[in-house]
């Protein structure tokens, strides 16, 4: 099926948004373990390779903890000691893959390059105390595609934020996951009725080639 938006959509004033696709949240047994982000690790590199073609920039978030307890800590108990979930520097070894590794880097499954950009972020939303609407107008960006994990969490609080600071947004459905099947469909329920786009990776991949 052709992509239909609410608004008009130009690829070449695009960008790929990957939020906290991390370790931390995506790995097997991970302190804020999405199982259903695994799901989505096919759909989302395929958007990579799609914007990679389009010459447009992929740009990464990562989630992290802060040096000083925050009002986010008291319900994200995990990040607290001895757990230390998206603690900068930390690492841990998970089951589903050798070794360790950095609890808040983007997983290795993921087509995440040196030069993309990336947002550190220490609260929910990709755009607040971050560069990420500077980092979008230096590439003369009017819209985002989202993907990632937390759907009703990370993923919501980008998308509004997004939303608020003039970009037009399409959420990948297949690309963005949660823990809750219940949340996760009325998130995207909701984001589709006032803030953005939802629509399947294929469709927008078909979109933009």
């Amino acid at each position: 099926m052709p992509l239909e938006l609410p608004f008009e959509f130009d690829p070449g004033r695009s960008a790929l948004v990957v939020v906290d696709m991390q370790n931390d949240f995506v790995r097997e047994t991970a302190p804020l373990e999405v199982p259903d982000a695994r799901k989505t690790i096919v759909p989302i590199n395929n958007l990579i390779g799609a914007w990679r073609a389009l010459g447009r920039p992929v740009i990464f978030t990562h989630f992290q903890a802060g040096e000083t307890p925050s009002l986010l800590w008291t319900w994200s108990r995990q990040i607290h000691a001895p757990t230390n979930c998206c603690k900068v520097g930390f690492r841990r070894t998970y089951p589903d893959i050798e070794g360790e590794r950095d609890c808040i880097a983007v997983i290795d499954e993921l087509d995440c390059r040196p030069e993309d950009p990336r947002i550190d972020k220490y609260w929910y939303g990709s755009f607040f105390r971050t560069p990420l609407k500077d980092i979008l107008l230096s590439y003369g960006a009017d819209s985002i595609v989202v993907t990632g994990t937390v759907t009703q969490i990370c993923v919501e609080d980008t998308v509004r934020q997004a939303f608020h600071e003039g970009f037009k947004v399409i959420v990948a459905e297949d690309g963005v996951s949660s823990f809750a099947p219940d949340l996760h469909a009325a998130t995207l329920k909701n984001i589709a009725m006032k803030f953005g786009a939802v629509a399947p990776s294929s469709e927008i991949i078909a979109a933009v080639q």
